[in-house]
This record gives C-alpha cells, structure tokens and sequence, in this order.
C-alpha cells in the first residue's frame, strides 16, 4: 500500500447536516445514547515506543500504574452498579490483554449482554511507527481474543491511547470491522472513504470523556455531571428533526472514585427519566446504520465531493 501524509486525509466527505438522509432510531427514539467504559491495561515497563513515553514520570512510575490500576479493583464495580441501577450497557473498550490478567471483569460484563471492542493489546503499546502488516497483526490478535472470551465478532475500534497511522482505517474495513470511535467530527454516525470494503465512524467523544474532564479540565464530579445533561439536552433536541449520537466514555479509576460515582449516577437517572431514548451499544448503533442510512449518505457525501 501508497500513502503519503496529505494536508487533509479524505476520511469522509464534507455533508452538512441539511443534505443527510433523516435519521430515525428504533422505537421514535431522538438520540442514541451509548455508555463507552474503558476497561484497560497499563503495563508498568512496556516495550519502547520512541514516540510516545507511557509514563509521565521516571521509570518505575508506581504512582501512575497504580491509580490506573485502580478501576481494576475497584472502580469498576462502582461504575457498573450505576449503569445496572439505570439500565445502561456498556460497549467495552477494551485492551484485549485484559482477558488474561483479569477473566473475572470480562465475564460480568458479557453476563449483562455487554459489548466488547478493541482498545488495542494494552494500552501502552502503541501503534505510532508500526507498518500496517504490525498494525493488522493487532487487529487479528483483538478479533480472535474477544472471539475466544466472549464469543463476540468484533466490531469497532479505538486505536490503543488513540495512537493511529494513515492506513488504519483501510486495515479495519479490510478486517471486516462495522466502526471506529477515533474520529470526534460529527454528532451522527459517517460513512468513511476506505479502498476495500466499508467502515463508518460512530461519535465518540473527547469533550465527555472523563479524562478531559478530570485530568485535563479539572472538573468537579458536579460539573461533570451537568456537562453530560446540557449535553443531552442539546441533543435531544436536535434529535427531533434527525436522530443524534451521544457518547459517554469512561475510565473506571476516574468515574468509579467513591468521591465521583453520586454525580454520575444523577447524570444518568437524568438521561434514563426522559423518553424516546435509545440506550444503546456501539454495535446496535452502527448495525441500525448501515441496515437503514449507510448507502444513501455514501451516496450524498460522494456526490458533495468538488
């Protein structure tokens, strides 16, 4: 395969919202709601990446790996009960390595019908410098671990710490994957211009993941919960002229602190009280997609190329 790096990738094509086929949700629903826990992990001294250090702090960063180490623990616990309490499923990004070290975490999940998609092997291996035969020897290794754990085809991807090359959302369609959450361009989901096959983006979010939020913005566990409502509020509302995507990524050791878990669950009783409401997972998302919209927005956004 050619690429060259390029001012502009050509991932999708520009399409307003006014010239996009109507977006209906099963059951009148307005938006799509979908719950995106990152259940990752951190290897304490992973392989040397030159372009990427995982650790902030000098090796051994102890500190670091066991604040992360956290959400396997404990936080997740937390983080679930909430989602249980107000019918919530989540779409597990996951770091496949995670179904060796702890099985325990990965069976609860599938018990309560969640998805599983990759996160990459572990979230300190990355992909920046790898050939895209590495990069597809990662995809395969995620298809066949989630297949064995969980007895799930895999269908999307969020490239480990977001790390990406040029070619990878070509190796993902070629794999046979339905989504990537690596694109934060739209607030539906997007048919992606691949060379084989086909691929869309489905929303993910920076702007409501908790990371942003705490280690980036530092929010209060409050304000991170009305940033969750003012931003389903907007989009509920626009979901009334065509169906929106709202996504909410978490990370246990973030989320699941006893301190944080009260204003979570308050964003969520508050998204469940409301009707026309899908609570949905990643996959469903994407199948209803392309089952219902995919060839008529290909084809729009192929037509609005200049």
């Amino acid at each position: 395969m050619n690429y060259e790096l390029q001012s502009d990738p050509n991932y999708y094509s520009y399409l307003p919202y006014v010239g996009r086929p109507k977006i209906e949700w099963p059951n009148g629903a307005r938006i799509a709601v979908w719950v995106a826990p990152n259940i990752e992990f951190y290897e304490l001294n992973p392989p040397n990446n030159p372009q990427r250090k995982p650790w902030p702090r000098p090796y051994p960063d102890v500190l670091s790996y066991s604040h992360r180490d956290y959400g396997n623990r404990a936080g997740w616990q937390r983080m679930m009960a909430a989602m249980d309490e107000f019918g919530f499923r989540g779409s597990v990004s996951l770091n496949v390595a995670l179904c060796e070290h702890h099985p325990e975490i990965i069976q609860v999940c599938a018990d309560r019908g969640w998805e599983f998609y990759s996160h990459g092997i572990y979230n300190t291996r990355y992909t920046y410098g790898m050939s895209p035969e590495q990069e597809r020897a990662i995809i395969q290794d995620s298809k066949k671990t989630i297949m064995k754990h969980t007895g799930q085809t895999l269908a999307g991807w969020l490239a480990p710490a977001l790390s990406n090359n040029i070619w990878t959302m070509d190796l993902l369609a070629e794999e046979g994957l339905l989504y990537t959450c690596d694109l934060f361009h739209d607030d539906q989901p997007t048919p992606l211009h691949v060379k084989n096959g086909r691929l869309i983006s489905v929303p993910y979010s920076l702007e409501l993941n908790d990371t942003i939020a705490y280690n980036s913005n530092k929010s209060t566990p409050r304000y991170y919960a009305e940033m969750i409502k003012r931003q389903f509020d907007q989009l509920y509302k626009e979901g009334e002229q065509s169906g929106t995507v709202m996504c909410i990524p978490l990370h246990p050791y973030l989320v699941g602190q006893p301190h944080r878990i009260e204003a979570f669950s308050d964003a969520l009783a508050y998204i469940a009280g409301h009707e026309k409401v899908w609570l949905a997972t990643g996959r469903e998302i994407a199948e209803h997609y392309y089952q219902h919209y995919f060839d008529a927005a290909l084809s729009a956004s192929l037509a609005n190329v200049k």
